[in-house]
């Protein structure tokens, strides 16, 4: 069952008990950030007169994942993408392609790793718990839940409340579908949410991409072979070896 984090920012007190949850079981420094780092997987930010929570986006199909050559990123069937810290080679590809750019680097360690939210995979959600940032919050403002039943929520919320919210569920499409979706009352762009994303998985434009690699170096040596015949006949023109009536009859 896959699962997902739905955060409401028309619900949230800007408490931040999610954050500090986030620190105490994972371990991280403790103190106030105000933006993502490799101790601090998750704050909250201050946008339009709202609080917006973020962390990682857990995309359906990962491009952290899908660029990673040591796999040391992987999706979990249980929506997750966790860190295997032991694969990392430190080469940092998954913080370029990431389209929401979450995955940071520990620049003041001798031996830097990557790290982000891997939403308590192995300490709660793979033990069927909630992860400690949407149990710790008093508002009801991120839940956590099977991700077709988020949605359906989401939905109804927007049904029932037409003037409250922006007519969409954030994440439900972005970079092909996310495991933290988000529902708010003004345009995600305001929240400092990406909003010109692909709605297709980033990993499948990449491999369209790639697949096509094939026939345009096919299609190029075509095209350079010609090149050289149309220079080459030129060239012997040139000294003498080869007339237009000579190249007529070769043809013929």
């Amino acid at each position: 069952m896959a699962f997902a984090i739905l955060t409401d920012v028309t619900r949230c007190v800007g408490c931040r008990a999610c954050a500090t949850a986030c620190k105490e079981i994972n371990g991280l420094p403790a103190g106030e950030d105000d933006s993502l780092n490799a101790s601090t997987w998750t704050f909250v930010d201050h946008r339009e007169g709202l609080n917006v929570r973020r962390q990682c986006m857990h995309c359906l199909e990962p491009t952290c994942a899908s660029v990673c050559p040591v796999a040391a990123l992987e999706k979990r069937p249980e929506g997750p993408v966790i860190y295997h810290e032991d694969r990392c080679m430190g080469c940092r590809y998954c913080m370029f392609a990431c389209p929401f750019q979450v995955p940071k680097y520990e620049w003041s360690k001798a031996l830097p790793r990557v790290k982000k939210c891997i939403m308590c995979y192995s300490l709660r959600v793979s033990k069927g718990e909630a992860p400690a940032c949407t149990s710790a919050c008093p508002a009801g403002a991120t839940v956590f839940g099977e991700r077709e039943a988020l949605i359906a929520e989401a939905r109804q919320r927007l049904r029932d409340n037409p003037g409250r919210y922006v007519d969409h569920v954030y994440g439900l499409d972005e970079a092909g579908g996310t495991s933290v979706l988000y529902l708010s009352s003004v345009p995600f762009a305001s929240l400092g949410l990406p909003s010109a994303l692909e709605n297709q998985a980033y990993p499948q434009l990449t491999w369209q991409v790639l697949s096509k690699i094939p026939n345009i170096v096919a299609t190029g040596g075509v095209l350079m072979l010609g090149l050289w015949w149309i220079s080459n006949r030129r060239d012997r023109i040139a000294r003498g070896e080869l007339t237009d009536d000579h190249d007529e009859g070769e043809a013929r």
